[in-house]
């Protein structure tokens, strides 16, 4: 693939989290958004798709851009919609309905079964689709998020501490005190600042002794 992730995307820890946590769920039309590549590496990356299979989606849109263009929106409005349901969760607010609608648009039409398939590294269980078209590519997602929302734990799911991020992750840990989407970025940039503040309150101090 010609495209990456950032990292810091691909810490939610629940599948359906990494995908909302995409920059087209942002719902800014002015920031980013994520193109047709950056969306089939994700799909790799989660192995939703082998790498044979993302170097053929890789070249939809020159072939099929209305196929790619309509799926891309359609995954944009599955995780803006699940974006509004996590965030809702978090706050104890209600879920609306409208929310709901394109996680089981998707559930609906991705009939179909697990099966075993080989690809270069080995055995693995992908799901087949009775459905021709690509909502099934969204199958897994979609399905994620159900059963997150189904659990209904409100409190293990989590925004990110730092105030210029808002990205979700899924904490599953012992004392569930997890703050940040990821230590190795958020957490560090919250450490230097401390500091930072620290040693400005000390050269203060010592510049009025």
């Amino acid at each position: 693939m010609t495209a990456s992730l950032p990292p810091d995307r691909m810490n939610g820890n629940k599948l359906c989290l990494d995908f909302v946590n995409l920059p087209f769920t942002a719902g800014d039309p002015v920031a980013h958004s994520t193109s047709w590549l950056e969306f089939i590496d994700f799909l790799t990356e989660k192995r939703i798709v082998s790498a044979v299979r993302s170097a053929e989606l890789a070249g939809l849109t020159a072939s099929n851009p209305n196929a790619a263009g309509s799926l891309l929106a359609q995954a944009d409005r599955l995780a803006i919609a699940m974006g509004l349901v996590f965030r809702a969760m978090i706050n104890k607010a209600p879920i609306q309905p409208e929310w709901i609608k394109p996680i089981n648009e998707i559930l609906r039409v991705t009939e179909g079964h697990d099966e075993l398939q080989w690809d270069a590294s080995g055995w693995r269980l992908g799901f087949l689709a009775k459905h021709e078209g690509l909502e099934w590519l969204l199958a897994a997602i979609a399905r994620s998020g159900a059963e997150l929302i189904n659990e209904g734990t409100h409190h293990a799911i989590q925004t990110c501490g730092n105030a210029n991020c808002r990205l979700l992750f899924y904490d599953d840990s012992r004392t569930q005190r997890r703050r940040w989407c990821s230590m190795a970025l958020c957490g560090n940039r919250s450490k230097v600042a401390a500091f930072a503040r620290r040693h400005g309150v000390k050269k203060a101090r010592a510049h009025h002794a």
